[in-house]
């Protein structure tokens, strides 16, 4: 059955339906992945957003038991331009055909992804309504451009849990962690985990009061869709406890963390979603290739003076990341846990347990590391 996506500005991208699933309408966004379909479906940071995969070949090893990051799928309509129907991997359950349509999704191919992905860089990400409608292109977009606008809901709010609950228990417990849940991915949690945390997560609008009676080592602020400015009880509570427990920020939890302090964010035209990033730590000057799906950012006019900028895109220079060694907060706009991608930032993981152990840094602002180019 064919199909088209349009976009808010009249654009028309025809394709054709390859996993049956309700028209859909949301942010289009491309990601420049080649692997980690599967991880991309199920990131709650993609809550009301329409994918375009820009690798050609989507499908090839088919969905496992193993790498989702939620329970549930969370884009909104999922664009490639070639579905591959056989899977060939030995770990392999099912195919994305068949994983998309149990969630009710819809997936489109034959869509000239390498066009679209330009004229998003080109245009910026905006809304898109993926439909199989016989209707006009004119009463399409009309229909597009009545529905409510993304940018001033609280998404976060969608994918959060609703009660607390307790994470895997570690072989030897060695912190008592709370994790905020703003869309956070199991690979975090994991990752937790693995440095001796028994992770609590907590709805997106926990009470301070909760957190700083709970006699907690340490929060974490996890990942999560759409604008964080609608996200006002994360940011009365990051408010309220910080400098009284150590903490974690991780991209959405990042840009909290920017806004709490009267940090500007921005929104960058397409945003960045992909596994090769460069990134450089500017405390050890080392370069980290990460993983990355956000296109909200730090202002980085606007940085408080009780922070220090800690790491920068070097596709954009952007802000990557900052930290408070007075308030003992540190937050990246990248994913340490990747869940897909690299493991270059892995570290930072062991840089929470540190700081929750010593109550500082490893690496002191006024002591870098400084290496030869």
């Amino acid at each position: 059955m064919t199909a088209r996506l349009i976009l808010s500005d009249g654009k028309v991208f025809p394709g054709k339906i390859f996993a049956k699933g309700p028209d859909c309408s949301g942010e289009v966004i491309f990601n420049t992945a080649m692997s980690g379909y599967q991880e991309v479906l199920t990131d709650p940071s993609y809550k009301s957003q329409i994918v375009v995969m820009t690798y050609p070949l989507i499908g090839n090893y088919g969905i496992n038991a193993q790498d989702s990051q939620s329970a549930n799928i969370h884009v909104e309509g999922f664009v490639v331009k070639e579905y591959i129907d056989f899977a060939s991997n030995w770990e392999s359950t099912q195919t994305l055909k068949e994983y998309l349509e149990a969630h009710n999704k819809i997936g489109i191919e034959g869509v000239d992804t390498r066009s679209l992905t330009r004229h998003i860089r080109d245009n910026g990400a905006q809304k898109g309504l993926i439909t199989e409608s016989d209707e006009s292109d004119e009463v399409l977009l009309a229909k597009l451009l009545s529905s409510p606008p993304i940018s001033g809901q609280n998404i976060a709010s969608l994918v959060s849990t609703k009660t607390p609950y307790d994470w895997k228990i570690p072989e030897k417990i060695l912190f008592k962690v709370a994790a905020i849940d703003c869309g956070v991915k199991f690979g975090i949690l994991d990752h937790l985990t693995r440095i001796g945390a028994q992770v609590t997560v907590f709805p997106y609008n926990v009470s301070a009061d909760t957190l700083l009676n709970g006699d907690f080592d340490g929060v974490m602020v996890s990942n999560g869709p759409g604008n964080p400015e609608p996200v006002i009880d994360t940011i009365d509570t990051i408010k309220a406890i910080a400098g009284k427990i150590p903490m974690m920020g991780i991209c959405l939890g990042h840009q909290l963390i920017t806004l709490t302090f009267n940090m500007a964010i921005k929104k960058l035209q397409f945003g960045h979603h992909g596994l090769n990033h460069p990134v450089k730590n500017m405390l050890t000057q080392e370069v980290e290739i990460t993983s990355q799906n956000h296109i909200y950012c730090t202002d980085e006019s606007k940085i408080h003076p009780d922070f220090d900028v800690t790491h920068i895109n070097l596709n954009d220079q952007s802000v990557a990341g900052i930290r408070s060694e007075k308030l003992k907060i540190f937050s990246v706009q990248h994913h340490p846990e990747t869940s897909p991608g690299p493991f270059d930032s892995h570290y930072l993981f062991e840089d929470f347990a540190h700081l929750m152990t010593h109550q500082a840094f490893k690496i002191s602002s006024e002591k870098k590391v400084v290496k030869n180019a």
